[in-house]
């Protein structure tokens, strides 16, 4: 698999609280029929050119979407409290994938995000990972009509991003960070697909669940339509993931019976197992893409795409292991201390374990099991205590791998006005070497090649920002 995607683009978009149970789902609407929650991410999972994994397991913290974008960026581990990004990513010293693919493949980086550029301090944490661009809410037209109660609706942020993500010169490295999938799920009449019926599962939060995430799946097949539609789709690796659980506590009960659960029998094993989310890397052009059973974490995602795209990280200190890789060590590491593996699973450090295929607790155990269950709770600790100790006392600093520069927070600004100029300097000063889509239109904007159905934009309420 190493250099399979050699030189392509590689798309990031991070799906907020998508759990894999909502991956086939089939509910029954309050209409009476039924209806499929997310057909289009079902498509992409079953694809052919798609590398889909059952057994991905969110590691999160405190710091819940800000630990899974430091897990993906850097293969360390979130902090056991707090957020890593709120605590220490004005001063931490990373060696980052924006910076690595800068320096060893000349990738150009950006990350697109509804929300305002402060929240979990990404303003200052993008700038210490060498993130070269940062569209954050500033970017977009974020008048009443346009913002879910987290930012800018992900209908709108795919499509009004079009206008910077043409800019960028390719190869680039790009993450879209979903909101509309948020808690507590809330979402305007207009944007509600009329063809679609939620759950009457006498809890709101569960019923409305169902409604986000189908207007998730439509805003990614609307940029998946565009991709293909401009060009970028066969030039590119799409990965999409779930960062971390939707429901959760006392909402479990109603949410139970919609993904094959039961709500008395509900335990510390079924919860565990509910930590699932989807991991699908789609490489177009190939066909021999399937599902995995290979049981993974979001630690491991960084160096799996390093890899796929030829890029060595043997100079760098990484806690996750290439899912593809044969010899990696197969159990996934919970923040809590707890362990997943195909056969033990033990929900917390001081938790129960039980028998992962059947669910069933394991009361005693022979002495071989004793001794494989300790050895994997100890290479858990370990691992997480290495991760601790390497962030807490930014150690990093210290160590600086062959053909790597430390990362320069003060060379990036990441205001509208700053970003607009530098993106039309470097495609005017590479003139006719620009690798940027725009500048391959023949300096013409490809916005008309995105879809118009959505309702804040045929009501006249949307203009990107950015012409």
């Amino acid at each position: 698999m190493y250099g399979i995607a050699k030189n392509r683009n590689l798309i990031i978009i991070h799906l907020e609280s998508f759990q894999q149970d909502l991956i086939d789902r089939t509910i029954k609407g309050t209409d009476g029929k039924m209806h499929v929650v997310t057909p289009f991410l079902n498509s992409i999972y079953h694809s052919q050119s798609t590398y889909a994994f059952s057994n991905f397991f969110n590691q999160v913290g405190q710091g819940k979407t800000a630990d899974a974008e430091n897990m993906m960026e850097t293969s360390t581990f979130g902090l056991p409290a707090g957020a890593f990004f709120a605590k220490y990513g004005s001063s931490q010293t990373f060696q980052a994938m924006p910076a690595i693919l800068k320096q060893q493949e000349g990738y150009s980086s950006a990350v697109f995000h509804g929300n305002v550029g402060s929240f979990y301090n990404r303003l200052n944490t993008y700038k210490q990972m060498g993130y070269e661009n940062f569209f954050d809410q500033s970017f977009y037209d974020n008048s009443s009509a346009n913002m879910s109660p987290w930012g800018i609706k992900d209908k709108l942020l795919f499509r009004d991003s079009v206008p910077m993500l043409e800019q960028l010169q390719q190869p680039f490295y790009v993450k879209y960070l979903t909101v509309t999938n948020h808690l507590i799920y809330t979402m305007a009449n207009e944007d509600k697909d009329p063809s679609f019926a939620t759950v009457d599962s006498g809890d709101s939060l569960v019923n409305k669940y169902f409604e986000t995430a189908h207007y998730l799946d439509q805003s990614v097949q609307q940029f998946y339509d565009y991709l293909k539609k401009s060009g970028l789709y066969n030039k590119s690796v799409i990965v999409l993931y779930g960062d971390h659980y939707g429901i959760s506590g006392s909402d479990l009960k109603a949410f139970a019976p919609y993904i094959g659960s039961s709500a008395k029998k509900f335990d510390s094993y079924d919860n565990t197992m509910l930590q699932r989310t989807p991991l699908m890397i789609d490489v177009p052009g190939h066909s021999d893409g399937r599902i995995i059973d290979t049981y993974a974490g979001e630690i491991d995602v960084m160096p799996t795409l390093e890899h796929l795209l030829g890029v060595s990280n043997k100079n760098y200190i990484q806690f996750g292991q290439d899912i593809f890789s044969s010899g990696r060590k197969n159990f996934v590491a919970l923040r809590n201390g707890g362990f997943v593996t195909p056969t033990l699973t033990l929900t917390s450090s001081h938790g129960s374990y039980y028998n992962t295929q059947t669910g069933v607790k394991i009361l005693k155990m022979d002495s071989s099991e004793k001794k494989y269950a300790e050895s994997v709770k100890n290479q858990v600790a370990t691992l997480l205590s290495n991760s601790d100790k390497l962030n807490n006392e930014n150690l990093l600093r210290f160590y600086h791998p062959k053909g790597f520069t430390k990362v320069n927070p003060k060379n990036y600004n990441y205001t509208v006005t700053a970003t607009e100029k530098r993106l039309a300097h470097t495609n005017n000063y590479l003139a006719a070497k620009s690798n940027s889509l725009f500048s391959r239109n023949n300096d013409k904007s490809t916005l008309s090649d995105y879809t118009n159905d959505i309702p804040e934009v045929q009501n006249g309420q949307d203009v990107p920002k950015i012409k």
